[in-house]
């Protein structure tokens, strides 16, 4: 974690922590497929120095992971240093005096290691004067970027739909995740993870409402049944409740004054996965793994997992 100012026994500007963060791939609620893809494309890097030596660009790999807050980007990024078993670098911008600090807390990390920036977009939109975008443009990807080597970049946004799309360009990010709120085959398996639920006579219900637009981030669903583990048709009944009066909510914003806000606020900045999909293909062009040129984003899809951001 970056401080604001060292002190003995810190490492410059950095100061250690235990990483124990119990999240793994095994433990993630996330589309089979997708996370083999991810694995596979973590591996890969890991294996591929001489590859990356003779194209003569630095060992390093970058990912974006966007979505709703709840919807596990957090624990994602845990569950990918764990695979790694790389060290963790958590960069806090707010702690960060201006772009040549942003340059040292690079240079102060160590190789094998992951660099993380969380919530760049909302960083970006309160117009921070302390660090400029041209700092973050160099930052990840800059001459700098090339003092170290096997690294993993890592950032994540609510959404990328302000985002200035240099930030996007293929080189800054390799990688393109979708976090969306929970669906009814993601509800599943977080009421089989932590009820020990797989079918039950509330499903049909549940499905039904799932369909009809309503939906709550994993981590809320994932707290309602933690807190009513001892009984699952409690904890599913409670689940369609805050549902129920979420759908509601939303109905009435739309309705009424709110329906400005939602068009260009939080709603306004989800992706479905056929949006998305539709986006990089006209900004980049989508390519199969393993037969992509080296100057394209590869976009992952959208994952539905259980997590904390």
């Amino acid at each position: 974690m970056n401080v604001d100012s060292p002190s003995s026994g810190e490492n410059g500007r950095w100061r250690s922590v235990p990483f124990n963060h119990p999240a793994s791939f095994d433990t993630l609620v996330m589309d089979v497929d997708l996370k083999n893809k991810v694995k596979a494309d973590l591996e890969m890097f890991l294996k591929s120095k001489q590859f990356y030596q003779r194209l003569g660009r630095v060992w390093k790999r970058s990912y974006l992971l966007y979505g709703p807050s709840g919807t596990g980007k957090s624990s994602f990024v845990a569950a990918m240093a764990r695979f790694l078993n790389f060290d963790v670098y958590d960069i806090d911008l707010s702690q960060v005096s201006d772009d040549s600090d942003l340059k040292m807390l690079l240079l102060q990390s160590t190789s094998k290691s992951m660099i993380v920036v969380e919530d760049l977009d909302r960083f970006l939109m309160e117009k921070s004067k302390n660090v400029s975008l041209r700092g973050i443009l160099n930052f990840m990807d800059g001459i700098i970027s090339c003092c170290g080597e096997e690294r993993v970049m890592v950032f994540t946004m609510n959404s990328k739909d302000e985002v200035d799309e240099a930030l996007l360009r293929p080189g800054r990010i390799d990688v393109h995740i979708q976090f969306p709120l929970c669906d009814f085959p993601c509800f599943k398996h977080l009421a089989n993870n932590y009820l020990g639920v797989k079918e039950h006579k509330l499903f049909p219900q549940l499905e039904e409402i799932f369909q009809g637009g309503a939906s709550l981030s994993p981590a809320e669903i994932g707290e309602i049944m933690i807190s009513n583990r001892s009984s699952p048709t409690r904890a599913l009944k409670s689940v369609i409740s805050a549902m129920q009066t979420n759908a509601g909510a939303k109905s009435r914003r739309v309705s009424g004054e709110g329906a400005e806000e939602i068009g260009g606020g939080e709603q306004g900045g989800l992706f479905s996965r056929e949006h998305s999909v539709r986006d990089f293909r006209k900004l980049y062009g989508l390519l199969k793994m393993g037969s992509r040129r080296k100057d394209e984003p590869l976009d992952l899809g959208s994952a539905d997992k259980d997590g904390s951001n």
